[in-house]
């Protein structure tokens, strides 16, 4: 079961997050899904990861995310992986600076019969706003 949630989670990370499909954060995420760590002003459900994506592609048109570690279990996936991209447009109320950024983020995903259902991030703030040329 272990292995299946994190290819469950490598699907998100891949399709959703680099590719923007939405079909596919609406075919692993439960109806009542829960972030319990939503950025400021973002709902703390499905929707608001459609959001979360969104802004993420928008800002950092050049996205990648890199996994560098996976650990699981038959209810949750520990990621941590990199982002890396270009700031191209406006992100958190940041104007693009056109800076090139890389953060580290790890997430916690609980998975029920299959689907993804609450997701808690932990990430180095500070860097990335630094990085932006915001701090």
């Amino acid at each position: 079961m272990s292995e299946t949630n994190k290819a469950i989670v490598r699907r998100l990370i891949e399709e959703a997050q680099e590719q923007g499909n939405h079909a596919t954060i609406d075919e692993l995420l439960t109806d009542d899904f829960v972030d319990h760590t939503p950025l400021p002003g973002v709902p703390a459900n499905r929707d608001g990861i459609h959001i979360l994506f969104d802004a993420l592609r928008s800002a950092f048109p050049d996205l990648r995310i890199t996994i560098s570690e996976q650990i699981a279990d038959e209810h949750r996936v520990v990621t941590r992986k990199t982002f890396n991209g270009t700031h191209g447009g406006a992100f958190i109320g940041i104007p693009a600076s056109g800076n090139r950024v890389a953060f580290e983020v790890v997430d916690i995903l609980a998975l029920r019969d299959g689907k993804i259902l609450e997701h808690r991030v932990i990430f180095d703030q500070l860097s990335l706003l630094q990085q932006l040329g915001a701090a």
